[in-house]
């Protein structure tokens, strides 16, 4: 791990956020899925009468996040879809700070993730993967290196190649 980022705390300004809730086609191989690529640890989980499950709750890193079947009748009554659905798109991005984004995207990726961007530093101060997952969600995985001013933020932001 970059000893910048022992130095580097997270934002306080992500430390508490919006709780995503998201729907997949198999909730219980995408809770296994999240466990061996992203260290996920299972906290709660509600099957549903008529199997599948209802409501799981896990933790990345130190966020939370919910998850569900998205064929359960409960989630179909109130339109939850899972991203195949969709078409495999998503409009939503998850994003997790993690204190060695390098070693997530390697076990993501032998678990059958998808990385989309690899490891890379960026000129927001930190480094990032984005990847998709088996049940087409994308998200962001950043370990944070270095705080950077809004003013060095916006220069840096000039300057970068995108």
């Amino acid at each position: 791990m970059d000893e910048r980022t022992a130095e580097a705390e997270i934002p306080a300004r992500y430390h508490y956020a919006v709780v995503p809730h998201i729907m997949v086609d198999d909730a219980a191989a995408a809770i296994d899925f999240y466990r061996r690529a992203f260290g996920a640890r299972e906290d709660f989980r509600l099957e549903a009468p008529g199997g599948g499950v209802m409501h799981a709750e896990i933790t990345i890193g130190r966020s939370a996040l919910m998850l569900g079947d998205a064929s359960v009748k409960e989630a179909e009554d109130a339109s939850f879809t899972a991203p195949a659905f969709l078409g495999g798109g998503t409009s939503v991005t998850l994003h997790v700070f993690v204190p060695d984004v390098d070693a997530l995207a390697a076990r993501a990726e032998a678990e059958g993730a998808e990385i989309l961007q690899p490891p890379t530093d960026m000129f927001h101060g930190d480094r990032t993967v984005i990847l998709r997952d088996p049940s087409g969600h994308l998200w962001v995985f950043l370990t944070h290196l270095e705080d950077v001013s809004e003013d060095e933020l916006r220069r840096r932001l000039a300057s970068a190649a995108l």
